[in-house]
């Protein structure tokens, strides 16, 4: 990626534009093996909505691909509606409180 181009985000697939709130999501958890293996950038507001819906283990066993998190239909309505959303667009979580 050269000095002018715009990471994209792999789950809601909008550009992330340098100024915007993101962050790095390891595909399977740190704390269930995940340490060290592979991450994504996402914007700050698509990774907070995983971890509100989703519990660690839900994670690392069944929803460790931006594939397996955008086709699954917990998150169909938020993908829905952040698309709609300015690149740079940031607010609270909807999902609530993380499962436990």
């Amino acid at each position: 990626m050269d000095d002018t181009s715009e990471a994209v985000c792999p789950l809601c697939l909008r550009p992330i534009p340098r100024s915007a709130r993101q962050s790095l999501h390891h595909l399977v958890p740190k704390l269930k093996g995940g340490k060290g293996g592979p991450v994504v950038l996402l914007h700050q507001i698509c990774h907070n909505e995983i971890h509100a819906r989703f519990t660690e283990a839900e994670l690392a066993r069944d929803l460790n691909t931006p594939e397996k998190l955008r086709a699954h239909p917990d998150l169909a309505g938020f993908l829905s509606w952040v698309a709609r959303r300015p690149p740079g667009f940031h607010s609270r979580s909807a999902g609530g409180r993380r499962k436990r």
